[in-house]
């Protein structure tokens, strides 16, 4: 029952998502054949719930008892399900070393590093450890530490993340912090699952027998940190956080440890180090009883005496002990090493300071800090150096830095105070507009043909050169999660205009890679900014393009309800603008939609729906380029709803007409699309047991995939050939398709489809 739950659930959600790609939707339909003869007076639909898991289960069960060869043929599903499942699961896990290597003036703290060295000691595992304290006591730094004295023990790597729980607005969700650490640990992007709970049981399948340490940075509370545990009973979890985690205690065990302030001996010590010259031991003192023994505080501070040799100790001592006015100060240290190096700096690297304090930017790059600050990247990259130098940032990677959230804090007030709302504003204008720019440049690279209603696009004729669409697919990728917060920034400044644009540009990133937590959160505002432009003077069709771009993510996650009212809500918008194209895309979507839930006749009348909207497509019109290719590719999507509701003549018109449709295109035609049709009337045909025109409709699939370059479906195409030739007990043939599968399989990195094809050449002994 187990197995089968578990196989029902994976095909089930990869049916909704369309993450199992061909081979998934083929499986996804003998699990409907199989369920319809199980219950054939209701008939089958795509199980979503879990109760209807179980349910589709059990009648599983019931139905391999009914005669040896419906149980034979229910064990085949079950294991071309299992391959499904391996899909996402790497077959030799990666060795992350995700840890950041520990400071070289770590100071005193051996009492901490000596309590987390001894956690992996106490009783069984998982181990948990949480390091609580006040923002600037060195909580990350002794985690840091301690965890680098365990690496050893912990020989299957470790995981690191800062969760940016500094507030509940900058906070990560456990989902993008899964997605990042499935990827760490060997799980292609473009096959984690979407929707967390699926995320949650990948990460605890992967890490269920593996020895490893991860370090959770800055949580904001225990619903951030608990579906990041690993499963493992060997395995330590550091956390860190400026609140109290009890749940976190209570239902994992957790020990707690809350640091306090270094000593001023030590508080002498880590500031001669940082400093790296001596001084008077009185003036030392001083200093260091200034800082209060916050670490971050005597590292800014011994920052800003070694990058400036006239800055006197006596002067920086009676700065940390007065204000402004000349009163004394005692409340927070770490804010008056901030103004203490912010004083310092010259009146171009203080406004370089401020302008990066716009917003919570999760990475500044070089482009990016340009942008907020009006300047060059020239003089960007010597003032990120600066700041560095002076403690005020951090750099994390090559040219890749990032604020201490009380030194972004910090910036971000005096940007407020010293510049006002207005200059803030532009500053987060500026890199909005970069930042949209460059992701419509890098999304027209992966998806060319794609149409587009953004005026970002408008200028973006020139096609791509083989490994564009690769590099650009990286940018977006690795660039995400700024462009995340600059749609948040933007939002929040009303640069409606932008923010809806934004979200179009990230397209081919969330309908490749997904990421579908940052792409719900991301389309809900542009959605509510398109709706806002549209009530104003704004273009009225970007309504519904978001909204499908949203409907798309809530397919992602399973939340088909959402996703059929978002598709509901981009018909109406776009029918009410006279967007016909709009209204076009909107209903083959909500076409699709039922196509994925089993429901094949309420998906066919959606899309001859969307045919007649297309016939009223007019010269001149959007779209009317296109409108020929739009009209085969829904016959299409019809023949394959025709062939799911078992109506064989109805289907082989329709896909036929597909055929003729895309080669009327011209002298090109699409010969990709014309492919498709090929597999899917060799399908129809292999389903109606006619092996010979399977066969010849194979054939031809085979023959265009090749000629396009397309591997993916080229193999797809070859492995379903080899399943007609086994069942024409044509051995040869067959052996001689797995091998060719095989082999692009491998070429493309798909482990699970190589792992496919590898087992049935096994069987035949091959």
């Amino acid at each position: 029952m187990g197995l089968a739950f578990s196989a029902v659930s994976t095909v089930a959600s990869g049916a909704l998502s369309g993450a199992g790609g061909e081979a998934g939707r083929r499986i996804s339909e003998r699990l409907y054949s199989l369920l319809g003869r199980a219950r054939p007076e209701a008939g089958a639909t795509l199980p979503v719930t879990e109760s209807e898991r179980a349910d589709a289960a059990r009648d599983l069960l019931e139905l391999s008892g009914n005669s040896q060869e419906l149980a034979d043929e229910v064990a085949e599903w079950l294991r071309e399900a299992s391959w499904l499942a391996r899909r996402t699961a790497p077959t030799a896990p990666a060795r992350p070393r995700m840890l950041p290597p520990s400071t070289s003036v770590f100071t005193d703290r051996e009492d901490v590093v000596e309590w987390i060295e001894a956690l992996p000691d106490e009783g069984d595992g998982p181990f948990v450890g949480v390091l609580t304290g006040p923002g600037g006591i060195g909580k990350t730094a002794v985690a840091v530490r301690g965890g680098s004295r365990l690496r050893e023990r912990f020989p299957d790597g470790d995981l690191f993340v800062d969760l940016a729980g500094d507030s509940a607005a900058t906070a990560l969700t456990p989902s993008d912090v899964l997605a990042r650490f499935l990827e760490a640990l060997g799980v292609a992007p473009d096959r984690i699952p979407g929707d967390e709970a699926r995320q949650r049981d990948l990460y605890r399948t992967l890490t269920a027998d593996r020895g490893l340490l991860v370090v959770l940075d800055n949580a904001h509370d225990d619903a951030q940190v608990m579906p990041l545990i690993p499963a493992s009973p060997t395995s330590l979890t550091l956390v860190t956080s400026r609140h109290r985690l009890t749940r976190l205690t209570a239902h994992h065990g957790a020990r707690p440890r809350t640091l306090t302030p270094l000593s001023t001996e030590d508080a002498m010590l880590l500031l001669t180090r940082t400093v790296g010259r001596a001084a008077p031991e009185a003036a030392v003192r001083a200093v260091a009883e200034g800082t209060g023994g916050y670490p971050l505080a005597v590292c800014t501070t011994g920052a800003g005496l070694a990058e400036r040799e006239h800055l006197s100790w006596e002067r920086v001592a009676r700065e940390l002990r007065q204000d402004a006015g000349g009163s004394p100060v005692t409340d927070d240290p770490v804010r008056l090493a901030h103004d203490v190096s912010y004083a310092e700096l010259a009146p171009d690297a203080a406004a370089f300071y401020r302008a990066l304090g716009s917003w919570s930017w999760p990475a500044l790059t070089v482009p990016l800090a340009a942008q907020a600050a009006g300047v060059d990247e020239s003089a960007a990259r010597s003032l990120l150096e600066l700041l560095a130098r002076v403690h005020l940032l951090e750099e994390v990677a090559e040219e890749r830095y990032r604020f201490h959230d009380a030194a972004r804090a910090h910036a971000r007030e005096l940007a407020l105070t010293e510049d006002g709302h207005g200059r803030v504003a532009a500053a987060v204008r500026r890199v909005a507009v970069a930042t949209l720019k460059s992701t419509a440049r890098a999304d027209h690279q992966v998806m060319p043909l794609r149409w587009r209603v953004g005026p970002a696009y408008r200028n973006l004729r020139e096609q791509p050169q083989p490994g564009d669409a690769k590099r650009a697919l990286e940018e977006l990728s690795r660039e995400r999660e700024n462009t995340a917060a600059v749609i948040r920034a933007a939002a929040h400044h009303g640069f409606d205009d932008l923010v809806w644009q934004l979200c179009e540009a990230m397209w081919s990133l969330h309908l490749r890679l997904g990421f579908h937590a940052q792409w719900i959160d991301t389309h809900l505002l542009g959605a509510e900014a398109a709706r806002r432009q549209a009530a104003e003077f704004g273009d009225p069709r970007a309504v519904g393009r978001v909204l499908v771009q949203l409907a798309f993510a809530y397919m992602g996650v399973g939340r088909a309800d959402d996703a059929s009212d978002a598709l509901a809500e981009a018909v109406a918008a776009d029918r009410a603008c006279g967007h016909l194209r709009g209204e076009a895309s909107a209903v083959e979507t909500a076409g699709l939609l039922q196509l994925r839930l089993w429901n094949w006749r309420e998906a066919g009348r959606r899309f001859q729906e969307a045919r007649g909207i297309w016939e009223r497509v007019a010269d001149g019109d959007d779209g009317w380029a296109d409108k020929a290719r739009a009209v085969a590719l829904l016959d299409l999507h019809t023949g394959r709803a025709e062939s799911g509701a078992g109506e064989f003549d109805a289907a082989l018109g329709r896909l036929n007409g597909a055929l003729v449709g895309f080669r009327s295109l011209g002298p090109l035609g699409d010969r990709y699309n014309e492919g498709r049709v090929y597999m899917c009337l060799g399908e129809l045909h292999l389903n109606a047991g006619d092996l010979e025109q399977a066969l010849v409709c194979l054939d031809n699939a085979v023959a265009v995939m090749t000629a396009e370059g397309a591997g993916v479906q080229l193999a797809d195409a070859v492995e379903v050939r080899a399943g007609v030739y086994r069942r024409g007990g044509r051995r040869g043939e067959e052996a001689a398709d797995l091998r060719v599968a095989e082999e692009w399989y491998l070429r493309l990195g798909d482990l699970a489809g190589a792992g496919r094809v590898q087992e049935r050449l096994g069987e035949l002994g091959e």
